[in-house]
């Protein structure tokens, strides 16, 4: 078990294991430099110079002065080395190193960040090391300042201090302080929240020695004026306002909330009420046909059988809706409040890797992304168990410089929203927000606070908005530099002076070299498809402590705030030509690869690069259900997405309401909601591909245990008893040749358990073991990472065939969440009060249909695919198959949809309707549905909390996107799996709006695409069917206005539906292109003249005797 978790530092050991304090022997000369001596240079009396003093010099571990020895000196100059280089690889290529002197333009300042200022190094002039808090790391008691590489080829060499010419004995003293009495107390003290060597300074900013003994009431040993008594007063200090964890009761940290009895009751009776009623009125009109138009009753039939089945899918899996509730107080108590065993209040939380994804800064602004990254270093968790990743899958400079200034100003931007509680944490949204800022705000400082973080993030804006053009003026510069140096290379040769130079149009970057991803003029090995693998940790791990700055330190007054930042990396996979690289899929697996070598957090959130954290505790509240009892078989917490951006009367249901707020909350009664891409926090060990925890587990322990009762506290497993079918020589085949990959996998997973505080609990682990801080980053494990995120690591692996996100689909993210449910995981969804993400969504018709078709091909290639909830496995519930099976069947009702919306029209042009005589029973049936059909609506926005506006909103879309892109999706798909032939839906013209200024001004813009050619020939085709109906039943000797109006109503009800559509094609002025109306008048009047060529009207028809004309309904 020990190993697998961190390993404590050397410096923290002896912190927390008390071990006393060791004797330094010293001498200072009259200049004040002190010199190391031994013992028998001490008691030389006579060649001893009065110039020289003699002391015994006893220093504690106090939290300012902590011992460190060579090898903690080399780690931590192993880690700047690491975070100060750009390291490149790939397939047949050497993994590089290349140390950055200058990642951006502007100045770098924060000690975690790649790049940061520091003093020159003595020798080479390079950067001397610097320990977390920015401080210079000296490896000998000269202060000699010395760099990385420097140090290391001291050490090497001679071993000798460059400086004092004396051996690196830092740390080590010759006396072991026997002399010394031990009785110290444990350091820090009890209580302590924060780093001590920052909350006990003086006016100065040095570390006050009387006001640390007095507060914490510490002892330094000899001397002191205070020592605990000899008898039980110890334990009475320890305890000193701390209390016992284990005498607690013990709390959920989630609780379920069942939908009222007085809500659901009715909804699930209305349900079988119309279920009962749907089958019988499906029989009535089965067995009684329209003998006069055999055609028009069988087309209906059809379509209502489809209907009332697709009713049954969509339905059926909502009787079970909950809601659920978090209490964070309690995760505090468990995780992050001291104890004795826990004095600095340490927190003992799970780490968690935030994944971020772009790929083309063209489409995906960098400030978007960068503001993204914002919101997610200022997250309310703890810093040292946060890393955050960036997949550029473009490898472009430009959005690498992006991060680059993105981390930069983090450390501005993080320390502010911590000190003063800002709320959205995404400085964009923050600073647009219509609210008085000061609202809730207690310090007096805030307002001048603000007004300097708004003008450096102006200025963040500028830089950032500014980096193409500063990129592309320094490549021409570079460009034109090396274009001189080749011409005079050429005269210095001799060489023919007409001759064309030949020089590669390069990207280069703030430090003078080469961008190892893709170039902005495309060359070899330089191109959005080609390039090598890279690697950036922009910002090192933190340290484990609190990093407090004095006042001096920066204009806004950080002097009690933490100033650590989390660890954020930048990442581009490599990309080659011939390797299919899976798009968004192929990312995420390899940022999962990658974060296992670097931080293995044992849980994963990712987000897309425009939805950033609106709710800074989101994580803790997603970690209170992984966290709480039964939380072992938790896969993953999806969050609602919520958007912003949308016109108020959200035209095009772009808020998707209905789904996220219905659908998905039903699902959390069954087995969970699915997973849809983004706002998702998942468990690692789920994303292997290996099973929940189950009784096998437990027999194993027992066996172990000789027949033991088994207890709450399951060890540490190997992957093969994870999994039965897989042998720990067959690791490499599912997981790829890395051997610290799968060495973390048991990490992962035992890092992952809940706390074993509770007796049902039987696969936790221990309190505190979490606690110890991370290893540094060294070369080797960076050099890993990059190994992983090769293009050929897949290669004969199960990654995306059961490992990671899954390959094969457009919506991976769904078939991922499908295979998690397949293997017996659940999932719950987390709808926090203050919304948890908020993202952006597309508010333009043409942009919205064609987001539409994506998921919608996404539900094709799933039911044609093994992915087919009809070949699920017997771990996957009743209903959450129905659930799953919808996913991959509703595409497919967009045939009958439309269909049935073409039968009013075709009901007014012949004359027949879809009943030969309106009976009570049909009356009956009809008017029984249409009542349940309304109260199970009104009941639905009650325990789901949407209005009515946003339900018919949906439905209105429903019926738009169910006639143009489901049925662009279903003939794609069908084409693709049956004839291999792909096809695709592109804009082929643009109709930009004029107004600039306005928000919603995308919402007017009109862009042509095929996909709007069916609504509009329905639309044409009901309105040409009125008007003919109309003409005939006002010439018609003997007018039947009755059946005129029963046919009329429902073609009306057709283009209500369609009515946000011809507001879309309409634009802010009515402008519409022409071909929109070329193409629908020609559709329409040819289908309308072949309908007549083909039956036209008969004097009965024409005279109205061919049925009733208010019978046409909807089921």
């Amino acid at each position: 078990m020990a190993s697998l978790t961190n390993q404590p530092s050397k410096k923290s050991s002896m912190r927390n294991s008390g071990e006393k304090p060791t004797i330094k022997f010293a001498r200072r000369t009259s200049s004040g430099r002190y010199v190391n001596l031994s013992k028998d240079d001490m008691e030389m009396s006579s060649d001893v110079s009065g110039d020289y003093m003699n002391y015994t010099v006893h220093i504690p571990p106090t939290p300012d002065n902590q011992p460190m020895d060579n090898t903690s000196v080399a780690m931590k100059a192993e880690e700047q080395y690491v975070s100060n280089s750009l390291f490149t690889g790939g397939f047949n290529s050497v993994t590089r190193a290349h140390l950055m002197d200058k990642v951006i333009d502007s100045e770098v300042t924060h000690p975690q960040m790649a790049g940061a200022k520091g003093s020159s190094c003595s020798i080479c002039d390079g950067k001397v090391m610097k320990d977390e808090r920015g401080n210079d790391v000296t490896p000998c008691e000269c202060r000699y300042k010395i760099c990385r590489d420097c140090f290391m080829d001291a050490q090497k060499e001679s071993g000798m201090c460059p400086g004092c010419k004396e051996p690196y004995k830092v740390g080590e003293y010759e006396d072991d302080g026997n002399d010394y009495p031990n009785g110290a107390l444990p350091l820090p003290a009890p209580g302590s929240k924060q780093n001590m060597s920052v909350m006990k300074r003086n006016q100065n900013g040095e570390f006050d020695h009387n006001k640390w003994l007095f507060e914490t009431k510490g002892t330094y040993g000899v001397g002191n004026a205070y020592w605990p008594p000899d008898d039980d007063g110890e334990g009475d200090v320890l305890n000193d306002g701390v209390f016992d964890a284990a005498e607690k009761p013990w709390k959920p940290l989630c609780r379920k909330t069942p939908i009222p009895s007085g809500i659901i009751s009715p909804y699930r009776l209305l349900i079988a009420i119309r279920l009962v009623v749907m089958f019988f009125f499906l029989h009535w009109r089965v067995v009684h046909p329209n003998e006069d138009a055999v055609w028009l009753w069988l087309m209906s039939v059809t379509c209502e059988i489809w209907f009332g089945f697709s009713w049954i899918l969509d339905q059926i899996p909502k009787l079970c809706p909950v809601n659920r509730s978090t209490d964070l107080e309690v995760l505090h108590e468990k995780f992050d409040s001291p104890s004795p065993s826990n004095p600095t209040g340490r927190s003992d939380l799970p780490g968690i890797d935030l994944f971020v994804s772009t790929a083309d800064p063209d489409k995906e602004p960098p400030l978007t992304t960068a503001n993204t990254i914002l919101s997610i270093l200022a997250v309310d968790y703890p810093v040292e168990k946060l890393a955050c990743y960036v997949s550029d899958d473009g490898g472009a400079l430009l959005t690498f410089e992006a991060m680059a200034e993105a981390a930069s100003f983090a450390d501005l931007w993080v320390p502010f929203c911590r000190k003063h509680n800002i709320e959205p944490r995404n400085p964009d949204s923050y600073f647009a927000l219509k609210v008085d800022p000061t609202k809730n705000k207690s310090k007096l400082d805030f307002v001048k606070d603000r007004r300097r973080v708004k003008r450096e993030y102006d200025e963040f804006k500028v830089r950032i908005n500014g980096l193409p053009d500063s990129i592309r003026r320094r490549s021409d510069a570079f460009n034109a530099r090396e274009e001189m140096k080749m011409m005079k290379h050429m005269k210095e040769s001799g060489a023919d002076p007409s001759e064309t130079i030949k020089v590669l149009k390069a990207t280069w970057m703030a430090d003078g070299t080469h961008w190892p991803g893709a170039w902005a003029v495309s060359s070899r090995e330089h191109a959005k498809g080609d390039h090598a693998g890279i690697l950036q940790v922009m910002l090192k791990p933190p340290s484990p402590d609190p990093l407090m700055r004095t006042a001096n330190d920066k204009i806004i007054d950080f002097a009690e705030v933490d100033t650590r930042l989390p660890m954020f990396v930048y990442m581009s996979r490599e990309k080659r030509p011939g390797y299919d690289h899976n798009k968004k899929a192929g990312a995420m697996n390899a940022l999962v690869r990658a974060s296992a070598i670097l931080s293995n957090g044992p849980f994963i959130l990712n987000l897309d690069c425009d939805h950033y954290i609106y709710n800074c505790k989101a994580v803790r509240e997603g970690m209170c259900f992984m966290m709480d009892r039964g939380g072992e078989d938790i896969c993953y917490i999806q969050f609602p997405q919520r958007f912003e951006g949308i016109d108020p009367s959200d035209r095009y249901a772009n808020h998707n309401t209905v789904f996220f707020d219905g659908n998905m909350r039903a699902l959390d009664g069954l087995q969970g909601p699915f997973y849809v891409g983004t706002g998702c926090m998942f468990r690692r060990f789920a994303l292997y591909g290996f099973d929940p925890p189950s009784g096998d587990w437990d027999a194993k322990h027992a066996k172990n245990n000789n027949g033991e009762e088994v207890c709450e506290t399951t060890p540490a497993l190997n992957a093969s008893e994870f999994d039965q079918d897989l042998d720990i020589n067959l690791l490499p085949k599912r997981f790829g040749n890395s051997t610290m990959l799968s060495e973390s996998i048991p990490v992962a997973e035992f890092q992952g358990r809940p706390l074993a505080d509770h007796p049902a609990i039987k696969y936790g682990r221990p309190p505190g073991e979490l606690r110890a801080p991370r290893e540094p980053l060294d070369a080797s494990t960076v050099a890993e990472a990059v190994s992983v995120i090769s293009c050929w690591y897949e290669d004969k692996t199960e990654w995306g065939d059961r490992v990671g996100w899954i390959y094969g689909s457009v919506t991976e993210d769904v078939v991922t969440g499908y295979r998690m449910h397949n293997r017996g995981w659940r999932s719950v969804y987390c709808v926090t009060k203050r919304d948890a993400f908020r993202g952006s969504a597309p508010i333009n018709l043409t942009d919205r249909l064609h987001q539409v078709l994506r998921w919608a091909t996404g539900s094709v290639e799933i039911f044609f695919s093994k992915n087919n909830a009809f070949l699920g496995s017997k771990r996957l519930l009743l209903l959450q198959r129905l659930s799953y099976l919808n996913v991959g069947i509703y595409p497919f009702t967009s045939l009958f949809l439309i269909v049935y919306c073409f039968l009013p029209a075709l009901s007014l042009l012949s004359g027949f309707f879809i009943v030969q005589t309106v009976s009570v029973a049909f009356l009956s049936y009809l008017l029984t549905m249409t009542v349940c059909l309304v109260l199970l609506a009104i009941l639905e926005v009650k325990w789901s909390g949407i209005e009515l506006e946003q339900w018919w909103r949906n439905e209105q879309f429903w019926l738009i996107s169910g006639t143009s892109a489901h049925l662009a999706a279903v003939v794609q798909g069908l084409l693709k799996v049956m004839a291999g032939i792909e096809i695709s839906f592109t804009l082929t013209a643009k109709s930009s709006g004029e107004d600039d200024d306005d928000i919603y001004a995308d919402l007017y813009i009109v862009k042509w695409t095929s996909l709007m050619i069916p609504p509009i020939v329905i639309a044409m085709v009901n309105v040409i069917a009125i008007i003919v109906a109309f003409s005939r039943t006002v010439y018609s000797a003997n007018p039947q206005w009755s059946k005129f109006i029963g046919g009329a109503f429902f073609s009306f009800w057709v283009l209500a539906h369609l009515y946000p559509f011809a507001k879309g094609l309409m634009g802010r002025r009515g402008k519409t292109p022409t071909i929109v109306f070329v193409w629908s008048g020609l559709i329409a009047i040819t289908l309308s003249l072949l309908w007549v060529a083909i039956s036209p009207p008969t004097a009965a028809a024409a005279g109205g005797q061919g049925g009733g004309g208010g019978d046409f309904q909807f089921p």
